[in-house]
């Protein structure tokens, strides 16, 4: 199937074929026309104010990362990454955001693995409300767990992806346990009986060593820390998502999520929102856990918390069985820390999203891609390396007294979030 005819036509995109890398990027935008959704509603309030003061930020260059590296730009790495669109916000203020092919503002996009933030950013919030203990067991929401492979494990050890279950994240392998998730709910034409539902898959997982152990990247962890959510809260996973976090970002459009054959949330990868409301998610991780509306969605002590990790959780990456190729990082409460230290920490998901996140530049970058296939290193750390430059430059900018962390966007008014006079560009 021709992928230009996509973008113009209509296609003929079902459950079978969407995932195939000439279709995603039509498909990624276009989730609820093929698939069960769910609404994550945004609350009645007004939008928060994105100020803009557009700048050419494509120009700038990214240091080499090895001696005759071809040089390159912010600009041309967007240009060769398969970005939906992507912005980037400074100190409060929209200085990029850009849309390519049949992208814009108001399109919702698959965040894929990115909604794992999302949903651990809902248990940071049952923590902080004592619903959830971190450190309690999962029997003790799920009683039903009960002599399956996560019997014995905490949410915790869910928080950090460091139980002992057997799940294998190898997206090219059909025979995968994240492929067999897929076709569990619906998400993949079954090759063989099995297991239907999403809860009922998640029991059939087994263990293959100690729970608390080394870091694996498993998506399974997030399915079932929605579900212990869920159990915890005693409510859905759309409705909690709305209350406790959507509602309060002042986001202009409700964001969505992929549904199993009962209703179940697709955790680890079905929301979809657009640009703008991801920048406004972002901005929590700057503001101690503060909303652009001015809302408290975390704690100050959970951000801390996640920005410092566990005394172990470095070590726990670096002897992760899978190549994370982030030497000195580490996996804390759904995000991904790249670097030693804490200055900069992600949102990811496969096929190009990102939620980049720079603390003492203050900066929120989102980018939303349709990769031909799901892991593209390349392409993740271009694009990782592109957002540092911008940041650097940013920060020699800014003088180092004023870099005191300030809250993000406008308190919400009834003004338009974007000026007419200030629109985003738009790229073939």
């Amino acid at each position: 199937m021709d992928g230009t005819n996509l973008e113009h036509g209509n296609p003929d995109i079902d459950m079978k074929n969407w995932q195939l890398p000439q279709n995603v990027r039509w498909s990624f935008q276009h989730i609820a026309d093929f698939l069960p959704t769910a609404m994550i509603s945004r609350g009645q309030g007004p939008a928060s104010v994105l100020p803009v003061a557009l700048r050419d930020l494509d120009s700038i260059p990214i240091p080499a990362a090895w001696p005759d590296e071809p040089p390159m730009s912010v600009g041309s790495v967007m240009a060769t990454t398969d970005t939906d669109g992507w912005m980037l916000v400074h100190r409060g203020t929209v200085l990029a955001e850009q849309y390519f092919g049949t992208m814009s503002a108001a399109a919702p996009h698959l965040l894929m693995s990115v909604s794992k933030s999302l949903v651990g950013t809902v248990a940071g919030s049952l923590c902080d409300s004592g619903l959830l203990d971190p450190e309690a067991p999962l029997t003790s929401y799920l009683p039903a767990l009960s002599g399956t492979g996560y019997d014995g494990a905490t949410v915790r050890h869910l928080l950090d992806m460091r139980s002992g279950i057997e799940f294998s994240e190898d997206y090219l392998d059909p025979r995968a346990e994240v492929r067999m998730l897929e076709q569990a709910i619906g998400w993949a034409d079954p090759d063989s009986a099995g297991p239907i539902g999403m809860y009922t898959f998640l029991m059939t997982l087994r263990r293959k060593w100690e729970h608390g152990g080394v870091f694996e990247y498993r998506s399974c962890e997030s399915d079932m820390l929605g579900w212990v959510c869920e159990a915890a809260a005693g409510a859905p996973m759309p409705m909690l998502l709305s209350h406790l976090v959507w509602g309060k970002l002042g986001a202009e459009f409700d964001a969505s999520i992929g549904i199993d054959q009962y209703g179940t949330g697709m955790f680890d990868g079905g929301i979809n929102a657009t640009l703008r409301d991801m920048a406004r998610f972002g901005s929590l991780f700057l503001n101690e856990g503060t909303s652009p509306t001015g809302e408290r969605v975390l704690s100050r002590k959970w951000i801390h918390e996640t920005l410092a990790g566990a005394p172990d959780s470095r070590v726990a990456f670096a002897q992760s069985p899978g190549d994370n190729r982030m030497p000195g990082g580490m996996y804390r409460n759904q995000m991904w820390f790249p670097y030693e230290g804490n200055d900069v920490l992600l949102c990811l998901g496969i096929h190009g999203q990102m939620v980049y996140i720079n603390r003492p530049a203050q900066v929120v970058a989102v980018k939303l891609s349709s990769w031909p296939l799901p892991q593209d290193a390349a392409k993740l750390f271009g694009t990782l390396r592109a957002f540092d430059a911008i940041a650097a430059l940013l920060s020699s900018e800014t003088p180092a007294a004023s870099q005191a962390f300030l809250p993000l966007f406008a308190v919400p008014g009834r003004e338009h979030p974007l000026p007419a006079d200030s629109e985003p560009r738009t790229s073939a």
